[in-house]
This record gives structure tokens, C-alpha cells and sequence, in this order.
């Protein structure tokens, strides 16, 4: 069984431009996604606003696990 969360937590990544920068990207929409989960009631605006960070995090996320994943490869032929 293998660990999720490894291939996201991998140092050698981080060497990875593309890597770094959807990193710095996932980290921001987290940022701004519990800024406006603290609120009570959110605005329509916010609601898509929401709706909207939450798609692109999970396409960051999943692009991050797509370089794991190639990172791994790479590693296991050399």
C-alpha cells in the first residue's frame, strides 16, 4: 500500500519548476477557500467565488500528483 500523501511531500519535487508553482498556487486557494469558509453566510458572489477555487485547487492538485507520478517513473528507470 502506498502513501498518499509521499508523492506530494517528496523534496526532489520542489526542484520541479512547474512543481513549485502549483504548490504556491494550491497553498493560495486554500488560503482564500478558509478565509471564506470562516464567514457565516456568503455572499453570491462568494459562493461562486468558492465553487470556483475549489475546481481549480483540485486541478492543481491533480496536475501536482500527475509530476509525482512522472517524477516516480523517472526515478524507478534510472
Amino acid at each position: 500500500m502506498s502513501n498518499a500523501a509521499g508523492p506530494l511531500t517528496d523534496d526532489s519535487l520542489f526542484q520541479n519548476d512547474e512543481y513549485r508553482r502549483l504548490n504556491e498556487e494550491h497553498s493560495e486557494y486554500e488560503t482564500r477557500l478558509s478565509v471564506l469558509s470562516s464567514k457565516a453566510v456568503l455572499s453570491d458572489e462568494e459562493q461562486l467565488e468558492e465553487s470556483n477555487l475549489k475546481k481549480k485547487k483540485l486541478h492543481v492538485k491533480d496536475r501536482m500528483y500527475s509530476i509525482a507520478r512522472g517524477s516516480r517513473q523517472g526515478a524507478a528507470h534510472t
